[in-house]
């Protein structure tokens, strides 16, 4: 029953391995260390380098560890950087994850749980429910939809069961500090006023604050890490249970303006911070909200962070020991 979690060294599948190893699960990590650390992962859980584009690699990682699901969290996530190389996100996003695809149907994995985004739903709105339509508006998005597509046509064909998770904004981190956000340069809203209000970036850049919204800039349903990470938990049980395949929105269903977090961030900090104003980003939807019935009503799971206080709190924590104990992502 070994999980093989690919991206397992990064942000979220670095928590996701920690929420298997404290389940009792049996766990491999794939992973490139493109984005992903070693030093976010728990002592003793086998690791592979390399990519899910390397088939002949993931096929013997597949055998040897007689793996019977995979949760795929590896991919490129930043929109901005999709809009600019475009073939790069479909390389690493959708081609490799159709090489995963093969090379699991080959060895008879069971269970299949992907990493989505909220991203294909473009424009969306709030709330948005997951037969809404998916017009995505950046590469990142479009890469995922089709990575949706392919999961969906293999199931299909070969019995593969699987849930596909859509992800809003993923903040905060592992309450224990176990684990957090540690790429340096990230486009994380929370991480990024965090870390300015630490002093380790000058300021905090707000792309575009004439948004038809409440106060001018662009709404997001913020889930904490955790609550993300027992979500797959859930849908794992759920497959194991002999589910149908199906797709979920992981959010909480309400939404914070990006000047909302900003003041999340020097509540928890005490501190103030330089921010200026910078125009619309390419691919920046005006809001995104989860319609969160069908998880609630299909899967096991009840969040246990869903306030943005403490999400920033956890956030914050986690930058503050990193700066604390100087790790090589900050040297």
């Amino acid at each position: 029953m070994t999980i093989l979690v690919t991206g397992g060294a990064g942000y979220i599948g670095s928590h996701m391995v920690h929420a298997l190893v404290d389940a009792g699960e049996p766990v491999v990590v794939l992973d490139n260390l493109s984005t992903g650390f070693r030093f976010l992962l728990p002592g003793g859980v086998p690791f592979v380098a390399g990519s899910t584009g390397d088939r002949d690699l993931v096929a013997k990682t597949l055998r040897q560890h007689d793996i019977t699901a995979i949760i795929h969290f590896a991919a490129s996530i930043v929109v901005p950087e999709s809009v600019r190389d475009p073939l790069g996100y479909y390389r690493n996003n959708t081609m490799n994850t159709c090489m995963l695809l093969d090379a699991a149907v080959e060895a008879g994995v069971k269970h299949f749980i992907f990493s989505s985004t909220a991203a294909v739903y473009g424009n969306g709105g709030a709330p948005v429910r997951e037969s809404a339509p998916t017009p995505p508006i950046s590469p990142y998005g479009s890469s995922k939809l089709m990575s949706e597509i392919i999961l969906h046509d293999v199931g299909r064909a070969h019995g593969l069961r699987f849930v596909v998770l859509r992800y809003f904004n993923v903040a905060g981190a592992d309450p224990q500090l176990r684990t957090g956000q540690s790429t340096p340069a990230a486009t994380h809203l929370i991480k990024v006023a965090c870390e300015t209000a630490l002093g380790r970036r000058p300021k905090l850049d707000v792309f575009g604050t004439d948004y038809p919204t409440p106060d001018g800039t662009c709404v997001r349903d913020y889930i904490h890490v955790s609550d993300l990470v027992r979500a797959h938990l859930a849908a794992l049980a759920h497959l194991r249970r002999g589910g149908a395949s199906n797709t979920f929105n992981c959010g909480y269903g309400h939404g914070h303006s990006v000047l909302e977090v900003i003041d999340a961030v020097r509540r928890a900090s005490s501190r103030d911070f330089p921010v200026e104003v910078a125009g619309r980003r390419a691919g920046d939807p005006v809001s995104l909200v989860a319609d969160v019935t069908r998880i609630h009503a299909t899967l096991d799971w009840r969040p246990q962070f869903d306030n943005l206080d403490t999400i920033v709190t956890h956030a914050l924590a986690w930058e503050r020991q990193l700066l604390g104990k100087r790790m090589g992502s900050y040297a």
